[in-house]
């Protein structure tokens, strides 16, 4: 009978802490949830350098399969770092709906940012979103006060030094500051352009805009953060990661790693 009942009381401790940590509200949005964001004409807005619809990328770069492995949720609180022209704020605005937050982050020595915003802004694109600047270690979030965390092809910024600056934030304070903005049990998804391994990450982040997936993983796991799982969606094996994201032939087709980590409840 001891036994037994050492054995209910531990199923039912289980049982709770499994509750504890399962997120409440609704459930996360499949792939197939972003066919009408996705087809929405309201993307075509112009933006500041770009006369093409933005469904053009759609293709390559996969945002319904990327954010579905993100499980944004309606009425998440979502910081999206390094937000670049909208492209992939708008897709989040809409998929967290009226009830969730969107923050955006930039760090102000990337200009090209303001007038992409002003835009859709002005469109009303983003009517959830605060639109932030700062660098990558100085978020605009309290302590513990989002579910998300969404750094997509930026991480490798952090290493990177612009011309005539000191450079844009201290990577392992930034990645410290991943961990504090994030709620308990909240989520950091991380994708970039993979670097050769072994590169050290200030070369290939200052010479090619890429980084090896290794210095991810070490700086967020530094950073108290807990390696989840991986996607390989937009994993390419003919790309020997020795070229630039911007060169003609490879543009939209780097070999790119995605992660999620989860901030230890």
């Amino acid at each position: 009978m001891k036994i037994a009942a050492k054995l209910a009381f531990s199923a039912i401790a289980l049982l709770a802490s499994a509750c504890a940590t399962m997120p409440a509200g609704p459930p996360p949005l499949a792939a197939a949830d972003y066919v009408a964001i996705l087809a929405d004409p309201a993307r075509a807005t112009k933006l500041e350098g770009f006369t093409a619809a933005d469904q053009a990328d759609d293709a390559a770069r996969k945002p319904a399969e990327v954010l579905a492995f993100a499980a944004l949720r309606p009425g998440d609180s979502v910081l999206e770092m390094e937000g670049g022209r909208g492209w992939f704020s708008y897709i989040i605005s809409k998929a967290i709906g009226p009830t969730g937050k969107l923050i955006v982050q930039y760090p102000a020595e990337f200009a090209y940012g303001d007038a992409a915003y002003k835009t859709r802004v002005d469109a009303g694109q983003l009517p959830n979103a605060t639109v932030t600047k700062s660098h990558f270690d100085q978020l605009a979030a309290g302590d513990a006060s989002v579910d998300k965390v969404l750094w997509i092809l930026g991480p490798h910024e952090v290493w990177f030094v612009p011309n005539n600056t000191q450079g844009l934030g201290d990577p392992a304070k930034a990645f410290a500051d991943i961990a504090r903005v994030l709620k308990p049990g909240g989520e950091f998804i991380a994708m970039d352009h993979a670097a050769v391994a072994g590169t050290p990450a200030k070369t290939s982040a200052q010479t090619l805009h890429r980084i090896d997936p290794q210095h991810v993983l070490d700086a967020a796991k530094a950073a108290g953060l807990v390696y989840v799982e991986k996607s390989d969606i937009l994993a390419n094996p003919d790309d020997d990661r020795t070229k630039s994201p911007f060169a003609a032939d490879l543009r939209r087709h780097t070999d790119q790693f995605l992660f999620r980590f989860r901030k230890p409840v």
